[in-house]
């Protein structure tokens, strides 16, 4: 029997949200779960929809939430892109990694107000974007006006700022910042902290410069530890001094992690992310032929620092894994005239990130499937103000869902990307999970290796307040 007021049924897979598992179909209608029907039992079968997908055998997971991305808006900000993905290309290695909504760092530049960088940025999202997208505000200059719009931005839906402590602005207008958190936390929003400290920074790197050591062999040693330790434990001064919820990008150590770790046990409203970079790597890939393909910031650490972070996405001491994706080509990376002062920071991620994680992450038993779409998914859409629009698979939600094959083998290829980056630092390494296809909103984006959504059908999110992330 079908329903003609169902668009698509998904039948015969077993639904994972970050609360549990269960074989499942699910109904879809106007972009929207409009039923999750158990199988069995006795229970009426599910009618046929305008489209059924045979799910059978697979997992039905909702749709990854990468709340990290840096991907260029041409016509929004002035001078040439920073990188090589824009919101279309982004969204195709997002949608064929299961990633169906983005959160891309948006820098407020010195003559702009909040509303004018969230309008320039929708304006771009409205043209390019194929997956949904939401802004993170980076305040380049927290002037008295920027300070004040701040709780009127995150009453209009915009309740994420970003502080990077390690540009010279942010030492110049520490009061400005704080400032800028408070008011963020009063009303209602949260704000994410770059923790690398300029002035270790600065040092080290002059240090390795005038002993003729300053190649990108030395990368890891121009950003150590103390660096990320020092600006971590200021961070946490600030959220103390505020209580304004605290967003930590990118945490790279087992010492920054235990001293978040710690704020959280006190009370504070502390939060983690980390990146895959340091969960599948470490710094001795510098010291090899094409080690600059492989700098970030902060810089991959040792094997105890990642054994550290895969402990903290079990135990709940990381809240999200999100990508930092920020791509280059090959050879804009392995520039020959780059050093640990002048480098390009950042991979390609948007479409191994997920299975990768899948990968090592629950098909060697480190995480349960809950855990892994609590971290690459609830997670987000609670603190970035979406849930229970994203990040869960339930009634009245957004039909992002990914349905993922786990009974077949594949390795990673760089020819099979659709980042513009065009190579991968994991390309090699076998996958034993990935998307087969995504749905965002209920249509079908991706499917069997091609990428079926069309520029402009992405929308920028409405948000509202944080929320505590589950753990």
């Amino acid at each position: 029997m079908q329903d003609p007021d169902l668009d698509l049924v998904l039948r015969g897979g077993t639904v994972v949200t970050a609360e549990g598992q269960r074989p499942a179909d699910v109904a879809i209608r106007d972009g929207r779960v409009v039923a999750v029907a158990d199988r069995g039992g006795g229970r009426a079968e599910m009618p046929a929809g305008k489209r059924d997908i045979d799910a059978t055998g697979r997992l039905l997971l909702p749709g990854g939430i990468d709340p990290h991305v840096h991907l260029h808006t041409a016509g929004a900000e002035p001078g040439e892109p920073l990188w090589v993905d824009d919101f279309t290309s982004g969204s195709e290695a997002a949608l064929a990694g299961g990633i169906t909504s983005l959160g891309n760092m948006s820098n407020v530049l010195p003559w702009e107000s909040i509303a004018d960088r969230v309008a320039l940025e929708r304006a771009v999202v409205e043209r390019q974007a194929i997956a949904d997208v939401f802004f993170h505000m980076f305040i380049v200059a927290p002037t008295t006006a920027v300070i004040d719009e701040v709780g009127r931005a995150v009453h209009a839906g915009q309740p994420s700022m970003k502080i990077f402590m390690c540009m010279p602005t942010f030492e110049a207008n520490v009061p400005q910042y704080t400032r800028v958190m408070k008011a963020a936390g009063e009303a209602g929003g949260i704000t994410l902290v770059h923790c690398e400290d300029l002035a270790t920074i600065e040092c080290c790197t002059t240090m390795l410069t005038d002993h003729a050591r300053g190649d990108l062999s030395h990368f890891a040693e121009s950003r150590p530890i103390e660096a990320e330790t020092v600006a971590t434990d200021r961070a946490i001064a600030m959220c103390r001094a505020t209580r304004a919820p605290t967003y930590i990008v990118h945490l790279s150590s087992a010492r920054a992690l235990a001293a978040c770790a710690a704020a959280r046990a006190e009370g504070l409203p502390i939060f983690v992310e980390t990146r895959p970079l340091y969960l599948h790597m470490t710094a001795e890939r510098y010291r090899e032929r094409d080690g600059a393909l492989y700098v970030a910031m902060p810089p991959l650490r040792a094997a105890d620092d990642r054994e550290a972070l895969w402990r903290g996405l079990a135990d709940g001491s990381i809240d999200t894994v999100a990508s930092d994706h920020a791509p280059w080509t090959r050879e804009l990376k392995l520039d020959p005239n780059l050093n640990v002062a002048h480098c390009r920071s950042g991979v390609a991620e948007l479409d191994t990130m997920l299975p990768l994680l899948y990968t090592e992450g629950v098909m060697t038993g480190r995480l349960s499937p809950e855990r892994f779409v609590a971290l690459t998914s609830t997670n987000a859409a609670r603190l970035f103000g979406m849930y229970p629009r994203k990040g869960t698979i339930a009634v009245g939600s957004d039909a992002d869902i990914a349905v993922w094959e786990t009974r077949e083998r594949r390795t990673i290829r760089d020819g099979d990307l659709f980042s513009r980056a065009g190579h991968s630092v994991y390309a090699g390494r076998e996958l034993r999970a990935w998307p087969q296809l995504t749905l965002r909103r209920g249509e079908v984006v991706f499917e069997n290796g091609k990428v079926l959504g069309r520029p402009g059908s992405g929308r920028p999110i409405e948000r509202g307040a944080t929320q505590r992330p589950q753990r």
